[in-house]
Order: structure tokens, then C-alpha cells, then sequence
């Protein structure tokens, strides 16, 4: 997303939230991003210092940021900074704005990650403990226990896995034989997870119901041993799940 692009959406999101016309909105907003940091000399304006890429990526969109926080990615930015939160931590941090400045958890979540990111601390697909991770998800014509049954079911699942990876197939076939395995756990919102272990890596399945017979499946594939696996492991999920979705193909 291009800066004006998101110059645009937060103009657009302050409009629809006060009732403004366009044009007032985005005096507003201009106003509020061309105002210097608090705190003089001592606490001298970042906002320069962040790449326009950074505000629009990772985490959490400006036009996001303003609408739930009253202010952009560069004011939290500098709030972090002047906290020293290159070296605090992403835990230290998320408190920091949560108990100081009342900004909502899980939004808290977010422009720390957009931090991170922007001060290199973190780079795409990377949790906070320095581990990387990456999902895949499609949407799969076909109810939530019939995914899962074809996923489960030794019989089912053969009818479709040969278009998967031989790896791919032969680690979820033994997740579901361990007797420590619970298998698929189906939530009473109709919701269904599954977690298992594929060699030295950790996997997750949602399942969600996305309206009338179609389900959204995601896994997600965490402790990667680095961020060369990010696409190996991308491509190995893209290609089970296009099989998948072929046996519900009309």
C-alpha cells in the first residue's frame, strides 16, 4: 500500500466516524501528522526516521491505527522509542502501552509488531521469540465436518492426497494415529482445530464456516527452523490444500 493510498483510507475512516466532510477530515489529520512529538529538545520528532512502507505494513495499518487509537503509527513509534523499546522487548512494550496509554490488547499486539518490524527487530513471518512461522489459507467449498472427515478419515483422505506432498501426508497420518492425539476438535460455534507435530516443526488447522457450504482452512506452520523454510513450507500447504479443494470441485 502506497503512503497515500493510506493517506486516503484514514482520511476516509476519521470522515465516516465524525460525519466531516472529506475536505475537514483531512485537514485534521494532516494537522495531526505534522505535529511534532511532546516533550521539546529532550524528546526531538522520529517521524522521519520511519520508511513510509513501515506505517503501511506489519501489524497494523495507519488508517487502523488512527481509527482505534486516535493516532498514527509514527506517534506510537515515537512513544517506543523515546520507552527504549528497541532493547525493552515486545512483552515490555505491549504493556507499556496498554497500562500507560489505554490502548486495546490486541491492537497493542499489532503496533508492536509494526515497530519491531520497522526497527529491524522483527522481519515478516517472525514471532516475538525470534521463531519464524507462516499460514496458508483457502476457502473450500464444503461444510466444516466434511473437511474434516476427509482429512481424518484414512479412506477419505487417500481419495484426494495424492496430489500432496508425500511428507505432508505421511506427517498427518501420524499425528492422528498418536494415542496422545485428541484428533479434530469441533467447537460448539461450529469452529473446528487440530494440533500435531511434523518433524521438528508444529502445525495447526482452523477450520472455519464461511457461509453457505464453504469453509476457510488455515494452518499455520510454526517453529520453522528459519526464514528459508517460510516458502517451502508455503508452497507444500498451497499444494495440499489445491488438492483438497478438487474433491469438492462440481
Amino acid at each position: 500500500m502506497t503512503r497515500a493510498r493510506a493517506l486516503k483510507q484514514t482520511i476516509r475512516a476519521r470522515a465516516a466516524k465524525t460525519g466531516e466532510r472529506y475536505t475537514t477530515a483531512r485537514r485534521h489529520i494532516l494537522r495531526e501528522l505534522n505535529q511534532p512529538a511532546k516533550g521539546g529538545s529532550e524528546d526531538p520528532p522520529l517521524r522521519a526516521k520511519i520508511p513510509a512502507v513501515a506505517q503501511a505494513k506489519g501489524g497494523l495499518s495507519d488508517a487502523k491505527t488512527i481509527e482505534k487509537t486516535g493516532h498514527d503509527l509514527a506517534h506510537w513509534f515515537d512513544v517506543m522509542d523515546r520507552f527504549g523499546g528497541v532493547d525493552k522487548g515486545h512483552t515490555a512494550l505491549t504493556e507499556h502501552l496498554y497500562e500507560k496509554y489505554q490502548v486495546p490488547g490486541w491492537y497493542c499486539q499489532g503496533i508492536v509488531v509494526a515497530y519491531e518490524r520497522a526497527r529491524g527487530k522483527r522481519v515478516m513471518n517472525q514471532k516475538c521469540d525470534g521463531s519464524f512461522e507462516v499460514s496458508v489459507s483457502k476457502v473450500i467449498a464444503a461444510k466444516v465436518p466434511a473437511l474434516v472427515k476427509s482429512l481424518s478419515d484414512a479412506k477419505q483422505r487417500k481419495a484426494w492426497s495424492g496430489g500432496a506432498d508425500a511428507g505432508f501426508v505421511k506427517a498427518l497420518e501420524t499425528g492422528l494415529k498418536n494415542p496422545k492425539s485428541k484428533g479434530f476438535v469441533m467447537k460448539p460455534n461450529g469452529e473446528a482445530r487440530y494440533r500435531y507435530k511434523w518433524d521438528d516443526v508444529t502445525v495447526q488447522f482452523n477450520l472455519y464456516p464461511k457461509g453457505p457450504g464453504k469453509t476457510s482452512i488455515v494452518a499455520s506452520t510454526q517453529n520453522l527452523p528459519g526464514p528459508e523454510a517460510i516458502e517451502k513450507y508455503r508452497a507444500l500447504w498451497k499444494a495440499a490444500f489445491a488438492a483438497l479443494a478438487s474433491a469438492y470441485a462440481p
